[in-house]
Protein backbone atom coordinates (compact mmCIF):
# COMPACT_ATOMS: atom_id res chain seq x y z
CA UNK A 1 0.00 0.00 0.00
CA UNK A 2 1.43 3.51 -0.95
CA UNK A 3 2.21 6.00 1.70
CA UNK A 4 -0.67 8.17 0.21
CA UNK A 5 -3.06 5.53 0.67
CA UNK A 6 -1.74 4.94 4.26
CA UNK A 7 -2.61 8.90 5.32
CA UNK A 8 -5.43 9.44 7.68
CA UNK A 9 -7.68 12.01 7.17
CA UNK A 10 -6.79 15.40 9.22
CA UNK A 11 -8.25 18.21 10.01
CA UNK A 12 -5.84 21.15 10.61
CA UNK A 13 -7.65 24.31 12.75
CA UNK A 14 -6.36 27.58 13.06
CA UNK A 15 -7.70 29.20 16.04
CA UNK A 16 -7.66 31.14 19.16
CA UNK A 17 -9.72 29.00 20.77
CA UNK A 18 -8.18 25.66 20.59
CA UNK A 19 -10.07 24.68 23.85
CA UNK A 20 -13.77 24.61 21.40
CA UNK A 21 -11.89 21.47 19.65
CA UNK A 22 -13.22 18.63 19.01
CA UNK A 23 -16.28 19.57 20.84
CA UNK A 24 -19.59 17.90 19.10
CA UNK A 25 -16.75 16.64 16.77
CA UNK A 26 -15.87 14.51 20.08
CA UNK A 27 -19.40 12.54 19.96
CA UNK A 28 -21.56 10.58 18.01
CA UNK A 29 -20.26 9.28 14.87
CA UNK A 30 -17.57 11.63 14.70
CA UNK A 31 -16.70 11.16 17.57
CA UNK A 32 -16.06 7.07 17.43
CA UNK A 33 -14.27 7.76 14.21
CA UNK A 34 -11.87 9.77 15.86
CA UNK A 35 -11.35 7.50 18.42
CA UNK A 36 -10.50 4.11 16.19
CA UNK A 37 -7.76 6.46 14.29
CA UNK A 38 -10.43 7.23 11.13
CA UNK A 39 -9.78 10.83 10.75
CA UNK A 40 -7.20 12.99 12.96
CA UNK A 41 -7.96 16.27 14.24
CA UNK A 42 -5.14 18.83 15.02
CA UNK A 43 -5.56 22.12 16.48
CA UNK A 44 -2.91 25.15 16.21
CA UNK A 45 -3.31 28.23 18.35
CA UNK A 46 -2.69 31.29 16.35
CA UNK A 47 -1.72 33.38 19.68
CA UNK A 48 1.24 31.15 19.46
CA UNK A 49 3.19 33.00 16.88
CA UNK A 50 2.31 36.22 18.22
CA UNK A 51 5.36 38.90 17.94
CA UNK A 52 5.66 40.63 21.08
CA UNK A 53 5.27 40.12 24.96
CA UNK A 54 1.33 41.11 24.81
CA UNK A 55 0.34 38.28 22.45
CA UNK A 56 -0.95 40.54 20.43
CA UNK A 57 -2.93 38.96 17.04
CA UNK A 58 -4.53 41.93 15.77
CA UNK A 59 -4.66 45.82 15.01
CA UNK A 60 -6.50 48.65 13.98
CA UNK A 61 -7.48 48.62 10.40
CA UNK A 62 -5.92 50.69 8.28
CA UNK A 63 -8.31 54.04 6.38
CA UNK A 64 -10.12 53.54 10.24
CA UNK A 65 -13.47 51.95 11.23
CA UNK A 66 -14.49 49.77 13.81
CA UNK A 67 -13.27 46.74 15.24
CA UNK A 68 -9.68 44.98 14.69
CA UNK A 69 -8.19 42.81 11.76
CA UNK A 70 -6.13 39.65 12.47
CA UNK A 71 -2.38 40.64 11.20
CA UNK A 72 -0.85 39.16 8.38
CA UNK A 73 2.62 37.96 9.72
CA UNK A 74 1.04 36.54 12.46
CA UNK A 75 -1.31 34.37 10.75
CA UNK A 76 1.26 33.26 7.80
CA UNK A 77 3.66 31.74 10.80
CA UNK A 78 0.62 29.67 11.92
CA UNK A 79 -0.21 28.36 8.27
CA UNK A 80 3.15 27.48 7.69
CA UNK A 81 3.44 25.83 10.84
CA UNK A 82 0.37 23.60 9.88
CA UNK A 83 0.66 23.10 6.42
CA UNK A 84 4.60 22.59 6.75
CA UNK A 85 4.26 18.94 6.12
CA UNK A 86 0.84 19.07 4.71
CA UNK A 87 1.26 21.14 1.44
CA UNK A 88 -0.99 19.28 -0.65
CA UNK A 89 -3.88 20.11 1.72
CA UNK A 90 -6.67 22.67 1.13
CA UNK A 91 -5.87 26.09 3.04
CA UNK A 92 -9.80 27.13 3.54
CA UNK A 93 -10.82 30.53 5.81
CA UNK A 94 -14.61 30.45 7.04
CA UNK A 95 -16.01 33.65 5.92
CA UNK A 96 -19.03 35.07 5.06
CA UNK A 97 -17.72 36.34 1.80
CA UNK A 98 -17.11 32.99 0.27
CA UNK A 99 -18.22 30.85 -1.78
CA UNK A 100 -21.19 28.64 -0.59
CA UNK A 101 -20.26 25.56 0.66
CA UNK A 102 -22.07 23.03 -1.70
CA UNK A 103 -22.28 18.58 -0.89
CA UNK A 104 -20.31 18.61 -4.24
CA UNK A 105 -17.37 20.60 -2.11
CA UNK A 106 -17.59 18.44 0.94
CA UNK A 107 -17.19 15.41 -1.11
CA UNK A 108 -14.02 16.56 -2.65
CA UNK A 109 -12.78 17.57 0.24
CA UNK A 110 -13.55 14.18 2.28
CA UNK A 111 -11.61 12.40 -0.43
CA UNK A 112 -8.49 14.24 -0.24
CA UNK A 113 -5.80 14.22 2.15
CA UNK A 114 -7.82 16.52 4.74
CA UNK A 115 -8.32 20.16 5.38
CA UNK A 116 -6.72 23.18 6.47
CA UNK A 117 -8.81 25.55 8.22
CA UNK A 118 -8.55 29.22 9.29
CA UNK A 119 -10.69 30.66 11.64
CA UNK A 120 -10.86 34.30 11.86
CA UNK A 121 -12.28 36.52 14.19
CA UNK A 122 -12.79 40.48 14.93
CA UNK A 123 -12.91 42.01 11.95
CA UNK A 124 -11.40 39.31 10.02
CA UNK A 125 -8.10 38.38 8.19
CA UNK A 126 -5.45 40.95 6.53
CA UNK A 127 -6.34 40.69 2.83
CA UNK A 128 -2.59 40.39 2.12
CA UNK A 129 -2.07 36.97 3.55
CA UNK A 130 -4.74 34.92 2.15
CA UNK A 131 -3.97 36.61 -1.54
CA UNK A 132 -0.24 35.46 -0.70
CA UNK A 133 -1.40 32.10 0.59
CA UNK A 134 -4.24 31.59 -1.97
CA UNK A 135 -6.64 30.81 0.41
CA UNK A 136 -10.04 29.64 -0.49
CA UNK A 137 -12.91 31.05 1.34
CA UNK A 138 -16.02 29.50 1.87
CA UNK A 139 -19.19 30.46 3.54
CA UNK A 140 -21.77 28.42 5.44
CA UNK A 141 -24.75 30.68 4.16
CA UNK A 142 -25.89 34.31 4.48
CA UNK A 143 -25.14 35.51 7.82
CA UNK A 144 -22.43 36.60 10.16
CA UNK A 145 -21.42 34.25 13.26
CA UNK A 146 -18.83 35.48 15.97
CA UNK A 147 -15.96 33.14 14.83
CA UNK A 148 -14.87 30.76 12.21
CA UNK A 149 -14.65 28.18 15.25
CA UNK A 150 -18.72 26.84 14.41
CA UNK A 151 -18.41 26.88 10.93
CA UNK A 152 -14.96 24.48 11.25
CA UNK A 153 -17.22 22.51 12.99
CA UNK A 154 -19.85 22.06 10.22
CA UNK A 155 -17.45 21.69 7.59
CA UNK A 156 -15.36 19.13 9.43
CA UNK A 157 -18.55 17.03 10.71
CA UNK A 158 -19.82 16.97 6.69
CA UNK A 159 -16.32 15.66 5.75
CA UNK A 160 -15.77 12.79 8.47
CA UNK A 161 -19.38 11.18 7.79
CA UNK A 162 -18.62 10.83 4.43
CA UNK A 163 -15.36 8.98 5.28
CA UNK A 164 -15.06 5.31 4.40
CA UNK A 165 -16.71 3.29 7.27
CA UNK A 166 -17.98 5.80 9.20
CA UNK A 167 -21.78 5.96 8.33
CA UNK A 168 -21.57 2.45 8.61
CA UNK A 169 -23.32 1.19 4.94
CA UNK A 170 -21.86 2.69 2.25
CA UNK A 171 -24.95 3.88 0.63
CA UNK A 172 -26.41 5.59 3.66
CA UNK A 173 -26.22 8.40 2.49
CA UNK A 174 -26.88 8.12 -1.48
CA UNK A 175 -30.58 9.68 -0.62
CA UNK A 176 -29.49 12.45 1.43
CA UNK A 177 -30.32 15.84 0.34
CA UNK A 178 -28.10 17.14 -1.97
CA UNK A 179 -26.90 14.31 -3.24
CA UNK A 180 -29.31 14.06 -6.07
CA UNK A 181 -29.68 18.04 -6.67
CA UNK A 182 -32.86 17.76 -4.30
CA UNK A 183 -33.62 18.21 -0.46
CA UNK A 184 -34.36 14.62 1.05
CA UNK A 185 -38.10 13.19 0.78
CA UNK A 186 -39.90 13.01 4.11
CA UNK A 187 -39.45 10.02 6.69
CA UNK A 188 -41.87 7.80 8.33
CA UNK A 189 -41.76 4.86 11.17
CA UNK A 190 -43.38 3.87 14.10
CA UNK A 191 -46.41 4.58 15.65
CA UNK A 192 -48.24 4.07 12.20
CA UNK A 193 -50.95 6.48 13.25
CA UNK A 194 -49.89 9.53 15.52
CA UNK A 195 -52.08 12.13 16.32
CA UNK A 196 -54.62 11.33 13.98
CA UNK A 197 -51.64 11.45 11.03
CA UNK A 198 -51.45 8.21 9.24
CA UNK A 199 -47.69 6.59 7.84
CA UNK A 200 -48.60 7.72 3.61
CA UNK A 201 -49.90 4.34 2.03
CA UNK A 202 -47.21 3.53 -0.08
CA UNK A 203 -44.57 3.35 2.28
CA UNK A 204 -46.41 0.32 4.13
CA UNK A 205 -46.86 -1.71 0.54
CA UNK A 206 -43.84 -3.71 0.59
CA UNK A 207 -43.50 -2.29 -3.62
CA UNK A 208 -39.93 -1.31 -3.49
CA UNK A 209 -40.42 0.56 -6.63
CA UNK A 210 -43.78 2.61 -5.68
CA UNK A 211 -41.51 3.32 -3.06
CA UNK A 212 -38.73 5.02 -4.86
CA UNK A 213 -41.12 6.08 -7.51
CA UNK A 214 -43.43 8.19 -4.50
CA UNK A 215 -40.19 9.49 -2.67
CA UNK A 216 -38.27 10.96 -5.52
CA UNK A 217 -41.37 12.80 -6.18
CA UNK A 218 -41.80 13.95 -2.94
CA UNK A 219 -38.47 14.90 -3.12
CA UNK A 220 -39.03 17.34 -6.39
CA UNK A 221 -41.99 18.81 -4.96
CA UNK A 222 -40.10 19.90 -1.50
CA UNK A 223 -37.45 21.30 -3.44
CA UNK A 224 -39.18 22.80 -6.03
CA UNK A 225 -41.62 24.46 -2.88
CA UNK A 226 -38.55 25.24 -0.24
CA UNK A 227 -35.67 25.87 -3.37
CA UNK A 228 -36.64 27.48 -6.05
CA UNK A 229 -32.58 28.43 -7.15
CA UNK A 230 -31.87 24.18 -6.81
CA UNK A 231 -34.89 23.22 -8.42
CA UNK A 232 -34.36 25.32 -11.37
CA UNK A 233 -30.70 23.85 -11.55
CA UNK A 234 -32.09 20.37 -11.35
CA UNK A 235 -34.43 20.68 -14.11
CA UNK A 236 -31.49 22.61 -16.07
CA UNK A 237 -29.19 19.12 -15.52
CA UNK A 238 -31.82 17.18 -16.77
CA UNK A 239 -32.28 18.99 -20.04
CA UNK A 240 -29.16 18.15 -20.89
Amino acid sequence: MSEEADRIWTARVLTLFPEMFPGPLGLSLAGKALETGAWALETVDIRAFARDKHASVDDTPFGGGPGMVMRADVIDAAIRAATENAADVPLIYLSPRGAPLTQARVAELAGGPGVALLCGRYEGVDERVLAARSVEEVSLGDFVLSGGEPAALALIDACVRLLPGVMGSADSGDEESFERGLLEYPHYTRPREWRGMEVPEVLLSGHHGKVRAWRLAQAEQTTKARRPDLWERYIATRKI
